[in-house]
């Protein structure tokens, strides 16, 4: 079974334009998404989809310089730029993360792919964002391909083009959903380390900055570990209020 993990980036953002192309450690909040995504268990292929607008060439000229693909479709409506990439890649299963989170722990996500893969009965989506618990930046769904294109035939508002997975959960009636929990763990839900604003900036580029070499290997109990050491960590981002699906 083929699973790629389509890496959704672009940009222009309302909140911080060029945000994926900023500097985290020397090395971009792109290429770190990418990194980490390349660690996860199950995982054939890992690519990157962004727009066709001129303004996104710099995007799929990044991609290949880190020797991912770059598929490129709608600005707009994401969720038919990501059937595009799943039919580009031939993609049975879609692992879908953002590339404004430069910290994905591989563990977790692999987690993810791991029960959709074995659930009992076959599911059609999974994430661990439907209860949340972990950290707003650690967020990995993934589907079937089935899935992705019933979503992209059927589902007409505006929203839900733009939002790739939106139509499939607020459909449980009709897809069957997975809620991957980590109820083992303290709830860090209060925690934010996305990538969304100039704050949210700020604190990353400390955490890499104390990462240092470990950046790429860092898990998310070792970054909450950073957070417990110094408390004025999570003061820098934390009146950030998420943008609304």
């Amino acid at each position: 079974m083929k699973v790629v993990v389509v890496i959704q980036a672009r940009l222009t953002s309302s909140r911080l334009p060029a945000k994926v192309l900023l500097d985290l450690g020397g090395v971009t909040a792109l290429e770190r998404c990418l990194r980490r995504a390349r660690r996860f268990a199950h995982v054939s292929e890992v690519v990157i989809a962004t727009s066709d607008q001129p303004g996104d060439e710099i995007i799929a000229t990044v991609a290949r310089r880190l020797g991912a693909r770059a598929i490129r479709g709608s600005e707009t409506d994401v969720l038919s730029r990501f059937a595009k990439a799943a039919r580009d890649t031939d993609a049975e299963v879609i692992v879908r993360c953002t590339s404004d989170c430069p910290l994905l722990d591989p563990a977790l996500s692999s987690r993810v792919i791991e029960r959709f893969l074995s659930a009992p009965g076959g599911v059609d989506y999974a994430a661990n964002v439907l209860e949340r618990r972990l950290p707003r930046g650690l967020d990995t769904e993934v589907f079937s391909r089935e899935t992705l294109e019933r979503a992209d035939r059927d589902a007409t508002a505006a929203d839900e083009r733009e939002h790739v997975t939106l139509h499939v959960y607020r459909h449980p009636e009709r897809f069957r959903c997975l809620a991957v929990t980590a109820d083992e763990l303290e709830d860090r839900s209060s925690l934010r380390w996305t990538l969304d604003t100039l704050d949210d900036y700020r604190l990353l580029h400390a955490l890499f900055e104390r990462l240092g070499p470990r950046a790429d290997e860092a898990s998310m109990n070792e970054i909450i570990a950073l957070f417990e050491a110094e408390p004025e960590l999570a003061r820098i981002n934390a009146h950030i209020a998420q943008k609304k699906t």
